[in-house]
């Protein structure tokens, strides 16, 4: 009968010591206000449901009260342990007619555990707990069968019964251990969760929003990321470019050596730096400066590399543009040098073939038209080496086109070349030297009807943009360009004629750069050539 009792009381002490914990843990896991108060008060309730499941034994009660006492010194502190122990003792009088035992029981049991308290509180709560429940058994052999003679010749009964408070003391400090232990391990996690979802929310933002094209290119070669970059640069869905093979995007010119760095990379865990060029949805080709990081697997095996590539085609234009600068001052110091030295000779010779031009006369005319062949490139060279103070004002380029056209329609209606004009209504007002921008206008329609042997229509036009800017475009119908010639147009001694220069669309380039505008070539074989010269506005009345 006492087993029974035994295990009834320990089953409903470890319900109610588990109540608390099981609602704490879907309320919060914060520290709670007051919890030794709470506690103490919570402690008393179950030490009055276990006093009453108390059993008798020859008179005197026995219960487990003590155990839920001693965790209540051990984890809520001595204040928490009076209000226990104070409530339980109350109880224990209401129902038992031996209240000495009681009481002087109680009060021993206060004062040692809380001086071991005051020792003991830096200890762990189990060691605490352990601690107390010894002191608890020796004043309970002091007291109750030495002192108060109860059962003093049945020792197996105490031993029972200490025992029986001590499972109580054991199965609540493990429930109590296991639920801060389990609080532990799920706040140690959700600090875990927060920290990776920061730190994957701030590696999102920065992945996200940053104009660099990042990738993780797998083993496979396939793409398992890319940033959202990629759809603003390339013009592709992001889902869209990991379907695709690295092939389709990269130019033919450079993806055997991609897919080579690619496999260095991977087999010798190195990090490299490549340059290649990837395909616009549109069809053209961008430049990329790309650096491949190589990140390991848990075997030590290459598993992902990292590329994080941006576009460089506004460098690339800076650093050919800066060669095209270097050139051009090169080539000016040059030629300013070389139409010195060559001009002064020209001018004697010139003269004395001018005072002998009554004889010989067909001799004479041809040493003077390649003299003064010789003469116009020295000019042009002059032009383009010796720096010139420009006065700009403000002029309409409408005019500038119109008077440039009167000037070339005799030489163009004797070659069958009929200009025709397209220009916006308003007045387009640029800042400007007016005798450059017509020399400009002039070399580019001479080249046109050169181009053009025979006959056909120049088209010229003029709109403005959508920059604060104009575009004045020509159009001629002659023989084209090939495209891999383009690129070299204004270069110094570059031409395409058999009698040029090379100087005079460089000369071209020039002015233009000096009025802030820039100048783009079209062409096709057989279809004509297309000159687009773009220039900023004053202001423009459309």
């Amino acid at each position: 009968m006492i087993l029974l009792d035994y295990i009834v009381n320990l089953s409903i002490f470890s319900l109610l010591v588990s109540v608390p914990l099981i609602l704490r843990s879907f309320i919060s896991h914060k520290p709670l206000k007051d919890l030794h108060l709470l506690g103490g008060i919570y402690a008393g309730i179950i030490s009055v449901i276990l006093v009453g499941l108390s059993f008798n034994e020859q008179g005197y009660s026995y219960d487990i009260r003590y155990a839920i006492l001693i965790l209540a010194f051990s984890y809520l502190g001595p204040g928490a342990g009076v209000i226990t122990a104070i409530i339980a003792l109350a109880t224990r009088l209401a129902v038992s007619e031996n209240w000495l035992p009681a009481v002087i029981g109680v009060l021993l049991i206060l004062i040692a555990f809380t001086v071991i308290h005051r020792y003991t509180q830096h200890h762990k709560a189990v060691r605490k707990t352990a601690i107390l429940y010894g002191v608890y058994c020796i004043i309970y052999i002091i007291t109750v069968p030495v002192i108060f003679n109860v059962f003093r010749d049945s020792l197996i009964f105490h031993l029972q019964y200490l025992l029986f408070v001590g499972l109580g003391v054991i199965v609540g400090s493990l429930l109590i251990e296991s639920f801060e232990r389990l609080i532990r391990i799920i706040t140690a996690k959700k600090q875990m969760e927060k920290t990776l979802e920061e730190s994957e929310s701030k590696y999102r933002l920065i992945a996200e929003n940053t104009s660099d094209l990042i990738a993780v290119m797998d083993r496979d070669r396939s793409l398992s990321y890319l940033s959202p970059s990629h759809e603003f640069v390339l013009g592709y869905e992001v889902p869209e470019l990991q379907k695709m093979e690295v092939d389709i995007v990269i130019h033919p010119d450079e993806a055997e050596n991609f897919q080579a760095g690619m496999q260095r990379i991977f087999e010798n865990n190195e990090r490299m730096a490549m340059e290649f060029r990837l395909k616009h949805r549109d069809g053209h080709w961008i430049e990329f400066e790309s650096r491949c990081m190589p990140v390991e697997g848990e075997n030590g095996v290459i598993e992902h590399v990292v590329m994080i590539s941006r576009d460089i085609s506004e460098r690339k234009k800076a650093e050919e543009f800066l060669l095209q600068s270097e050139k051009l001052s090169i080539v000016g110091e040059l030629a300013a040098g070389v139409a010195h030295e060559i001009r002064n000779p020209l001018t004697t010779i010139k003269g004395f073939l001018q005072l002998y031009r009554s004889d010989n006369t067909q001799i004479n005319e041809l040493l003077l038209s390649e003299l003064e062949r010789i003469e116009n490139i020295t000019t042009e060279m002059l032009t383009l080496g010796k720096p010139q103070a420009i006065q700009m004002d403000t002029a309409d380029l409408k005019d500038i086109i119109v008077k440039t056209v009167e000037l070339l329609s005799p030489q163009a209606n004797m070659n069958g070349i009929q200009f025709k004009l397209n220009i916006a209504y308003g007045d387009f007002l640029i800042l400007c030297e007016k005798n450059q921008i017509k020399q400009v206008f002039l070399n580019i329609l001479k080249n046109a009807m050169e181009a053009m042997g025979n006959g056909g229509d120049i088209e010229i036009s003029l709109k403005s943009n959508n920059d604060g800017g104009c575009i004045v475009s020509f159009q001629d119908q002659g023989c084209g360009i090939p495209d891999e010639f383009l690129p070299r147009l204004g270069e110094p001694f570059y031409t395409l004629k058999e009698k040029g220069t090379g100087l005079g669309l460089m000369i071209c380039h020039k002015i233009i750069k000096q009025h802030h505008g820039s100048i783009v070539y079209k062409s096709k074989i057989g279809e004509g050539t297309l000159i687009e010269i773009t220039l900023p506005l004053l202001k423009a009345i459309t």
